[in-house]
């Protein structure tokens, strides 16, 4: 893609990060609003299979600056590193990087995983009002109850509807172990909530003080979105989130966690496009 790339030190509190800035080819005119890709899980900014990569040379040939960025201790960043639920500074620090770097007015937060969960707990803890809009692909809520409960929901009826199933568990075979495995996740439903408020809540306060767009995102094939579906489904700080004005959700059709086949990638790639211009 005819874009220009360039390496961007991002200075903070105690901490030093290197991102890399895509912008439209010289010439080409710039959207206002920029793109700041805050990566989820052990990844650096490339992503897995260039996920990240593709991202960002695909939006900044359609004119948008984007700047994806390694967190402490992870690709070319020194330090140690950083849980998705104590980097907002680092997030602070990478979108002011961007907004100094690019003649934009605005910025997106694009996350995957723990990176959407992190972009929800920035808007939580700051407030930002740079920040226009989220995009979220696959949030993650996982807790023990929250897991056992997708669990059951999206693995063990389907597998109860099985014939083969009962023909193992008639013959002693490992339907016994998929038993036992149902009955441990069906206690771990039943656990009680910390009186303090979970990395979860803290999640859903973000999204409803939040009044900007939000984009969000859940493959088909993927557990860490089945869980958020059943998380917002059932807990009352997420009640009527989803509904919320704003909010535009979309399944990605056979996708798996980081929409690692090409369509998936392609698919994910579009609806970004195509909401990032309703705020151009």
């Amino acid at each position: 893609m005819n874009v220009q790339e360039r390496p961007l030190r991002i200075a903070g509190d105690g901490f030093d990060m290197l991102g890399i800035l895509a912008l439209p080819a010289p010439g080409a005119p710039l959207r206002s609003t920029g793109v700041l890709v805050v990566v989820g899980g052990a990844q650096y900014r490339v992503g897995s299979h260039r996920q990240f990569v593709r991202l960002a040379r695909r939006l900044a040939a359609a004119g948008y600056a984007v700047l994806r960025f390694d967190l402490p201790g992870m690709g070319d960043s020194p330090g140690a590193p950083v849980p998705f639920d104590n980097c907002s500074p680092h997030i602070a620090a990478a979108l002011a990087a961007l907004l100094h770097a690019a003649p934009v007015r605005q910025a997106a937060l694009w996350g995957l995983c723990d990176g959407a969960s992190a972009s929800l707990l920035y808007m939580r803890a700051t407030q930002d009002a740079r920040v226009a809009g989220l995009a979220l692909l696959n949030p993650w809520v996982r807790s023990e109850a929250g897991l056992a409960r997708a669990q059951v929901r999206h693995y063990y009826r389907q597998r109860l509807l099985e014939p083969a199933f009962w023909r193992k568990l008639a013959a002693g075979g490992v339907g016994w172990t998929a038993l036992r495995g149902l009955w441990k996740n069906l206690r771990a439903m039943r656990q009680v909530a910390a009186p303090s408020l979970t990395f979860q809540e803290l999640m859903a306060l973000g999204w409803q003080a939040f009044e900007g767009k939000i984009l969000l995102m859940l493959s088909e094939r993927d557990l860490t979105a089945q869980e958020f579906t059943e998380h917002a489904a059932t807990q009352p700080a997420w009640r009527d989130a989803l509904r919320r004005p704003g909010v535009s959700r979309h399944q990605l059709a056979g996708a798996d966690h980081t929409c690692s086949h090409p369509a998936s990638q392609l698919q994910a790639e579009d609806l970004t496009l195509d909401w990032l211009d309703t705020m151009a």
